[in-house]
């Protein structure tokens, strides 16, 4: 939308305080931000974001991404409130306007869907009080879309790309099915009966699962404390009190996608060697073992495996065949930072051979600056010919927030994500909207061989299934997954992920709740063809063409004494025209900066501004990534081409309130007369505007009177014909300054003569206006009242229908949540009292006029050419 946002972080705050003192309010310092949950969620950053916006900040909006992050976290039977939940409670009132974007709003507790509804609505809903999904309620404040139902009403056409997820088979070598052997068998030896330091197994068995060579990290980390030989001394106390680990913690408040995976590979390293404290000293098999899978590891652990070969043999195949690259490019994910180094290495072996080996891969991790970052997408991006590189080997810190479709529609797994929600976010990189292929592929990797692959793979068709089935209650399911996973991959891992099924209470809250809101394909249709006819009437009222701008643009280039526009030709650019730029003087220079390529990392400044401005277009791209910029009114060269436009115009008396228009559809001469109409309500808020227009024909006659507006019917349509003539300008002709200095004289008398029907077409409009204010404030108001009236009735029948059975089956946690959210309920019945008695007449007040005002716009000649 060409708006500009700031990152709200500790660098952000440190520069605004770097510029303008330690005593500034950053939050005051722009209008527009975005900052993180974990962010948000800090006192120093939170606290000064609530004394800005004060008890609500009007005109504003609250945009939440990923807003299930603020919903109560997912319990055995109560759903919790986090430390996110309470952050986003206290902050959503205090904006006029909210806006909660999530795929997965249902977690299958009703407490907790209804929660984050009544943060998103709070008089339409209240925590604790089932939704009704049929309701009106829900029905006005959410609009749900899932990709296949789009797909079947045909919408969208190839924005939506359908997936493939294809297995890739491997046949393992003996020592690779070896370490997976030994490590079942030392599991076996070694993990103690109730589950105490668990954790050493299910990392050992991760990471070998991904690479060697992280297993070998490990492995090592684990065997130094072997070797302090003080094995057995925390056998007496809990993981939980040994370590707090990040394998184990589900908690949406602590995950993090950007942190550094060297340092989270260390921290579990610390953690392995704490777990290990846990355990009895080993036997002397299980010593053996652990001897054998250090050596063998140590052996294997920079040479090629299977996986990396098959990777090999399929980028021979299809990016780089006869050792000559083509245009396709590869996302490779990996979850350890050791893997992520690892295939680095093997592959840039592999292709050392090739033309422009050294650029051809690329890295992402969760050390990289935004810069960084940035750089790496547009690269991936960016068109073949400018950009050398194929291959992006990512750790997780590239699951979220980033577009990698735009020349790539394969990926591989490298290893598997134990979380099933990560891998389903992996795909989304390049599943997504603005895909130009028909179809992307998923692929992963299975050793026919090994057991663990086995369920790995089962947990890769359960959520291929999940995605096609089940909608929202997919992320139910996921849950349960990983929960299954938590202990590590045993004999029965793969028949519990089979028995992960959503269950029948949660079923039930989820379709009652959600799923209703889903309309069928007809519906969809509708609302699409609905929706066109908003957008063709929104056209033609704002009547804005590209064309219209691009001339703009050229007569600020003539203003500016530049050049026009010059069309260049452009293949990878279809159904528009591209443009290059003249050349401006250096005042322009950071202006132009918004039309240079993005400055490389450690490019200088000045290197980078003798790069010239990219190729423009006044239409959307149909790609993202591409290298032109489309120029629309909030772009900076627009504006300023616009601000000098205007501002030379009046200064040089070039623009006027009196305008001459050639007409070649007319042989009698017609003026219009413009007045603009407004009506304002309390605190001066502008409540209605509109431009009045009196049209009449023109005679040179002198006094009073000579003119009558809407004589006959064409001065009726006076006005569409000056539209017409005006989407015709560079086909108009010039008005002789004679003419033009006639009608200048009479203009004044004109405007006068036809200044009382201006007045009284306005009054009428006013008075209309004014009704329609009125009935939509009792409306509005009326409408407000049902809804608080029907809270009312829900809050009580849920109150009456709590049953003190269920209280007593939940955990002493969930009790708490549940007395809280009682207490809530009966608080909102009383406000709810108070609020039927103000809201309703507020609302009212809110369109009450309270001054209206005319104001002369100026004056119109449509003057026949055949006067001319």
């Amino acid at each position: 939308f060409g708006q500009r946002f700031e990152i709200y972080d500790r660098g952000f705050v440190g520069q605004r305080r770097s510029e303008r003192g330690f005593g500034v309010v950053p939050w005051s310092t722009h209008n527009k931000f975005i900052i993180s949950y974990q962010t948000l969620r800090r006192p120093e950053y939170f606290e000064p974001l609530l004394q800005h916006l004060g008890s609500r900040l009007k005109k504003s909006l609250l945009v939440l991404d990923e807003a299930h992050t603020a919903a109560p976290a997912s319990s055995s039977k109560y759903a919790i409130d986090s430390r996110i939940t309470g952050v986003v409670r206290d902050l959503a009132p205090r904006f006029e306007n909210r806006l909660f974007l999530s795929a997965t709003p249902h977690n299958g507790h009703s407490n907790s869907f209804s929660a984050l509804m009544e943060i998103l609505d709070p008089q339409r809903f209240t925590r604790g009080v089932p939704i009704d999904g049929q309701s009106k309620a829900l029905s006005q404040v959410m609009v749900r879309r899932l990709k296949r139902d789009l797909r079947a009403a045909k919408l969208g056409g190839t924005s939506f790309p359908l997936r493939k997820v294809v297995r890739v088979a491997i046949d393992g070598r003996p020592e690779e099915l070896r370490l997976a052997e030994m490590l079942s068998e030392y599991t076996e030896l070694m993990r103690p009966k109730k589950g105490r330091g668990q954790l050493v197994f299910i990392n050992l068995q991760k990471r070998l699962l991904s690479s060697v060579d992280a297993f070998y990290r490990t492995l090592e980390a684990h065997a130094a404390r072997f070797e302090r030989g003080d094995l057995g001394k925390d056998a007496n106390l809990d993981l939980s009190e040994a370590a707090e680990t990040t394998l184990a913690s589900s908690d949406e408040d602590t995950e993090t996608t950007d942190s550094d995976e060297d340092q989270l590979d260390r921290e579990a390293d610390a953690e392995v060697r704490k777990a290990t404290g846990l355990l009895q000293s080993p036997q002397a098999r299980a010593r053996q073992l652990l001897d054998e899978m250090l050596t063998l590891s140590k052996q294997l652990r920079h040479k090629p495996d299977a996986k990396v070969q098959k990777l090999i043999e399929w980028i021979e195949a299809h990016q780089c065949p006869n050792s000559q690259w083509g245009d396709k490019r590869l996302l490779i994910f990996t979850e350890y930072a050791d893997t992520k180094r690892y295939l680095e290495a093997q592959l840039e072996r592999a292709i050392e051979s090739t033309s422009r080996a050294d650029e051809r891969i690329m890295g992402f991790h969760g050390a990289m600056s935004d810069d960084q970052r940035e750089q790496v997408q547009r690269h991936f991006n960016g068109a073949p010919s400018d950009y050398p590189v194929r291959i992006l080997i990512a750790t997780d810190a590239a699951r979220e927030g980033l577009n990698l479709q735009n020349h790539c529609a394969d990926l591989f797994h490298f290893d598997i994500p134990w979380n099933p929600a990560r891998m389903e976010q992996r795909n989304g990189r390049i599943d997504r909207t603005l895909q130009p292929e028909p179809e992307v592929r998923c692929h992963y990797f299975a050793y026919t061989e090994r057991k663990e692959d086995a369920v790995l793979s089962k947990l890769v068709q359960k959520v291929d299934t999940i995605q096609d089935e089940l909608g929202s209650l997919g992320d139910v399911v996921m849950r349960r997954i990983e929960g299954v996973l938590e202990n590590g991959i045993s004999a029965s891992t793969a028949s519990e992920i089979d028995r992960a099924n959503p269950g029948e209470a949660a079923t039930k809250a989820v379709h009652q709740e959600l799923e209703a809101q889903r309309t069928d394909v007809q519906a969809l249709q509708n609302e699409a063809d609905a929706a066109a006819k908003i957008l063709n009437e929104s056209s033609k009222l704002l009547d804005f063409e590209p064309d219209r701008l691009r001339d703009a643009v050229n007569v600020g280039l003539e203003l500016a004494r530049a050049a026009h526009l010059k069309p260049v030709e452009d293949k990878d650019v279809k159904g528009q025209e591209v443009f290059e730029l003249p050349p401006l003087g250096e005042t322009w220079t950071e202006t132009l900066d918004s039309l240079r390529p993005p400055r490389e990392r450690d490019e200088p400044p000045w290197e980078w501004r003798k790069r010239p401005p990219q190729p423009v277009v006044f239409r959307p791209l149909d790609r993202i990534g591409e290298e032109r910029v489309h120029l629309h009114l909030e772009h900076p060269f627009i504006q300023r081409i616009l601000t000098r436009f205007r501002s030379q115009g009046y200064s040089a008396q070039d623009l006027s309130r009196v305008t001459v228009v050639p007409n070649p559809h007319d042989a009698v001469t017609r003026v219009i007369a413009f007045g603009r109409v407004s009506l304002f309500g309390p605190g001066a808020a502008r409540l209605h505007d509109e431009l009045i227009s009196v049209a009449a024909p023109w005679l040179e006659a002198k006094g009073k009177g000579h003119l009558k507006p809407f004589a006959e019917e064409a001065d009726r349509r006076a006005l569409e014909t000056l539209e017409r003539l005006f989407q015709d300008i560079p086909k108009l002709g010039e008005v002789p300054q004679e003419i033009q200095s006639r009608l200048q004289e009479t203009a004044p008398g004109d405007f006068a003569a036809i200044w009382s029907a201006v007045k009284d077409e306005a009054e009428a409009r006013a008075h209309r206006a004014t009704q329609q204010l009125t009935d939509r404030g009792l409306s509005e108001a009326e409408a407000l009242r049902k809804i608080l009236e029907a809270q009312k009735k829900t809050i009580e029948r849920t109150l009456e229908g709590q049953q003190i059975s269920l209280f007593q089956e939940l955990a002493p946690d969930e009790q708490k949540q549940w007395e809280n959210d009682k207490d809530h309920m009966q608080k909102r019945l009383i406000s709810i009292q108070r609020e039927l008695e103000t809201e309703p007449k507020e609302i009212e007040a809110l369109y009450k006029v309270s001054l209206q005002r005319l104001e002369p716009v100026g004056v119109v000649y449509l003057w026949p050419e055949t006067k001319l």
